[in-house]
């Protein structure tokens, strides 16, 4: 059994176990496993000095960084609950979470992307701030944030500078803080998700320590994550797949951390080379876009071994081309959530890379998954139906919202995702869509991660997405947008004509619009809603 059971319990623990080895590489700021346990102590007792309690909300609203770690861990060590923020969030979007997850201290980035996330605030609580009158914080909008700090040196007023607020942490001392964290167990919550929002409006998806740990003990397990790997964490922190497969599983392993704020290839390549990067998860496009890029050969990237990739679409090429071009030993793909604590299956070290390609894996241990039809009825190997999971990892419930928890999690206990899978005799899941991605041609379910599979089959084919849209014979067709490959001159009617041969009648899509990238969000996901609302149907 592990040697801990909180999340201030590992950081305490890796900090002994793992004190000399480099934990986190932030520019030219380079830190040991034992001054990041200090760092993180010193940042739970400013946590306590300024009123943090076990169970108050605390947001972060900042790219990856080494500051970003600091005060997550802090405060979660000082016992808050830590509501990440999405860094491509509006003002508006932001003070949406912070207000309905109560959040009483707030630890924001200074500008980031040309963007000054405190005056984005300002802006989006203003015209409300008649609804939080009365509020004594720095925000009036925002009555219960009760504190700003500011992840720089500079900080307006009525706000805190990061070292300020470390300063006003010294006298609480190691005793209080090791007391407070005797207060917090297992059972504890340690974080609030918001989902994407890609679907509608944010939904906060609550997850205790022991969830967390045991998922990402899992993980890190199953992966063959490493005392010493240097791991490149282009994952956004806010996503449970930067955070949880990168700080934490990091923690657990003694591996160094190596945040990258933006994916940006150049920076990458840059970092891989210099820093020895080993392991590097990511979205597939994350992955394709190193290996095409025309100076890739320029840098030394003999280091990388093992990758983690996830999504609907995973080409085969990009597992042979990740393998046979640069060596890495180790390729795997997985699924998950945050409503299920980011991970519910992963592919195995020795899975065929047909297997690896084509499906997300198995379930991890001590969970259960099922394919369903719409009256919850298990269905047969190989015959598409909603994923349902089951197992220690599944949310406590939406933060505040029982009607959309009973209406995600079943009275015995089943989280119904949402995702359209498919199960081989194996035992293996591949997501073909999300349901409400699924559209019918003429009485056929259409899956558009299954035509994106393959439609990415085409050599000229870099990224593609698909859509429904109206048809006056069909009832809805399908509609791709694609980018090509560099120096590509594939037309729409070449790709149609190649479709044709390749699947289905009715999966071929009947429009092909050519694009330079495609809208995704922070997490690398496409956001289908924007080509939606582009998009007005066939010309």
């Amino acid at each position: 059994m592990s040697d801990w059971d909180t999340i201030p319990q590992l950081v305490r623990w890796s900090a002994e176990r793992y004190a000399d080895t480099e934990a986190v590489v932030d520019g030219r700021t380079r830190i040991s496993y034992a001054e990041l346990g200090a760092r993180v102590e010193r940042a739970a007792a400013a946590c306590m000095a300024n009123g943090v309690t076990v169970g108050d909300r605390v947001g972060i609203w900042a790219p990856n960084s080494l500051d970003w770690i600091v005060a997550a861990l802090g405060a979660v060590s000082a016992g808050a609950v830590l509501v990440p923020l999405n860094t491509r969030f509006k003002g508006t979007e932001a003070a949406d979470v912070l207000g309905r997850s109560g959040a009483r201290l707030l630890f924001v980035t200074g500008t980031f992307l040309g963007t000054s996330y405190v005056a984005s605030l300002r802006r989006a609580v203003g015209a409300g701030a008649g609804a939080g009158a009365g509020g004594d914080g720095p925000l009036p909008g925002l009555p219960g944030l009760e504190q700003v700090v500011v992840l720089s040196d500079d900080a307006p007023p009525d706000f805190r500078t990061w070292k300020d607020f470390l300063a006003s942490g010294e006298g609480t001392g190691t005793t209080g803080v090791r007391r407070r964290t005797d207060e917090i167990d297992g059972d504890c919550l340690s974080d609030i998700v918001f989902t994407s929002g890609t679907t509608g409006r944010p939904k906060g998806a609550m997850i205790t320590h022991e969830q967390t740990l045991r998922a990402y003990e899992i993980w890190a397990d199953l992966a063959g994550l490493r005392q010493h790997d240097r791991y490149l964490i282009v994952n956004p922190f806010f996503h449970t797949f930067g955070y949880k497969a990168g700080v934490i599983a990091c923690l657990m392993r003694g591996a160094t951390m190596i945040p990258q704020p933006v994916f940006n290839v150049d920076t990458a390549l840059a970092n891989i080379a210099a820093e020895r990067v080993s392991v590097l998860p990511g979205p597939p496009t994350l992955h394709q876009s190193l290996l095409d890029h025309p100076s890739r050969d320029a840098h030394d990237l003999s280091a990388l071994r093992l990758v983690v990739t996830g999504a609907a679409v995973v080409p085969l090429r990009l597992v042979e081309r990740l393998r046979g071009e640069l060596g890495v030993g180790t390729v795997l793909t997985a699924y998950g959530l945050s409503e299920a604590s980011g991970i519910v299956t992963m592919c195995r070290r020795g899975d065929d890379p047909s297997v690896i390609a084509s499906t997300s894996g198995r379930p991890i241990p001590g969970t259960e998954l099922k394919v369903v039809d719409a009256d919850g009825a298990p269905v047969p190997a190989a015959t598409p139906g909603e994923v349902l999971v089951r197992g220690f990892n599944i949310m406590r419930a939406y933060y505040e919202d029982e009607p959309a928890t009973t209406e995600a999690i079943t009275a015995d206990g089943w989280l119904r995702t949402g995702d359209v899978g498919v199960l081989d005799e194996a035992g293996n899941l591949r997501i073909t869509d999300r349901i409400k991605d699924m559209y019918i041609v003429g009485g056929f379910n259409a899956y558009p991660a299954e035509i994106e599979q393959l439609l990415g089959l085409h050599p000229d084919v870099a990224d593609t997405a698909v859509i429904g849209i109206p048809d006056a014979r069909l009832g809805e067709v399908g509609k791709a947008y694609v980018v090509r490959r560099p120096g590509s001159v594939l037309t729409g009617d070449d790709l149609i004509a190649w479709a044709r041969r390749e699947m289905a009648n009715y999966k071929v899509p009947r429009v092909v619009e050519f694009v330079g990238e495609l809208p995704r969000n922070a997490s690398g996901k496409v956001v289908k809603g924007e080509l939606r609302v582009s998009d007005r149907g066939p010309g």
